[in-house]
């Protein structure tokens, strides 16, 4: 039975575990928003989570403990400066996870995780327009022009249409 073992595995070793929750909140800190899994989403919350803790309190020692875990010293520098005195008056639940719904490829559930006092979170950047996949209409020829590429198509119609070869897998047909 598994009671009191809460730790999400997420399939992974404790080394690989704790590296990939590191780079989650990094992602976070730096995009404001990040798009993973749920499973990831929900394990991710709890570090962010502390880390805004500990830069809301603001000390060496904080800051030290928050780099242990990071390990990346811009992100801990704006988490310091920026995230946590954005969530100075909030008492706890600084991230929000919003379900997007299945992922196209396997049909994992997918979600995104951003910090709920955001300032003018990330948008979606626009994309670039797509060109249209066929072309233009071309400009239409003159009448006559028309007229002759359509004679030639009538002539062959009245004669005797040949009829349509069929290709069988594996078999010659009789009429080649």
């Amino acid at each position: 039975m598994r009671h009191q073992k809460k730790t999400i595995k997420l399939g992974r070793t404790a080394e690989h575990r704790r590296a990939l929750l590191a780079n989650q909140v990094c992602a976070l800190i730096q995009h404001q928003r990040i798009t993973t899994t749920l499973a990831k989403a929900k394990a991710v919350r709890p570090l962010a989570e502390r880390m805004v803790t500990l830069g809301k309190n603001g000390s060496i020692h904080s800051r030290r403990t928050a780099l242990a875990v990071l390990r990346q010293k811009s992100s801990v520098k704006k988490l310091f400066d920026d995230i946590a005195q954005r969530s100075a008056e909030r008492n706890g639940g600084y991230t929000r996870i919003v379900k997007l719904g299945a992922r196209k490829s396997d049909s994992a559930p997918m979600a995104f995780i951003e910090w709920v006092d955001a300032e003018e979170v990330a948008e979606e950047k626009p994309g670039k327009e797509k060109k249209a996949k066929r072309k233009e209409a071309e400009p239409k020829k003159p009448e006559a022009e028309q007229s002759k590429r359509e004679e030639p198509k009538a002539e062959a119609s009245a004669e005797e249409p040949k009829p349509k070869k069929r290709r069988w897998f594996g078999r010659k047909s009789d009429e080649s």
